[in-house]
């Protein structure tokens, strides 16, 4: 069982629109994650997202590259200050893969809780347009998989110039 956790892109301030789209920048934080996940061919059993425009916005993005087995669409229970434990139980009930595209501090929260046990553990730096793959292998305790960030992927620009000399 796969679970994937997702911070929503950079979104603007509420002063500037309270409906808090994604910035350019978001948006393309989130294409470029979603152009280096496609290879993956990720499948998942559900794509959840809180209610919040700007989770909306970066799941639509991920829906893109992402294979939906069964279900896509906003959810309850997902927003920055929901309780996590209502959605942990659902979770292991389940037992499919799920990518849920939310805030923090909901997200370090949940994490914290699959992973220590504890929900104040603070385990995960997640990061704008972030991805967390949890894996939770059969009879043992959750695991992380990996992560990525959209500054950790190579941006194809700096690979010009002066800068390619140290590279080769």
């Amino acid at each position: 069982m796969k679970l994937y956790l997702v911070q929503h892109a950079n979104a603007v301030s509420e002063q500037a629109d309270p409906q808090r789209p994604l910035t350019e920048e978001g948006r393309r934080d989130i294409q470029k994650v979603a152009a280096f996940i496609k290879p993956l061919k990720l499948s998942i059993d559900y794509l959840w997202h809180s209610s919040k425009l700007r989770a909306a916005q970066t799941s639509q993005v991920l829906a893109n590259v992402v294979r939906v087995n069964k279900d896509s669409g906003a959810r309850d229970g997902l927003g920055p200050n929901d309780d996590v434990s209502a959605i942990q139980d659902e979770i292991l009930a389940m037992g499919e893969d799920i990518m849920i595209v939310g805030h923090l501090p909901f997200l370090g929260k949940l994490a914290s809780l699959l992973l220590t046990g504890s929900e104040s553990a603070n385990t995960v730096a997640f990061k704008n347009a972030g991805i967390l793959c949890l894996n939770l292998p059969e009879g043992n305790r959750w695991q992380i998989e990996w992560m990525i960030t959209p500054q950790l992927i190579l941006n194809p620009d700096f690979l010009v110039g002066d800068r390619m000399k140290g590279l080769k």
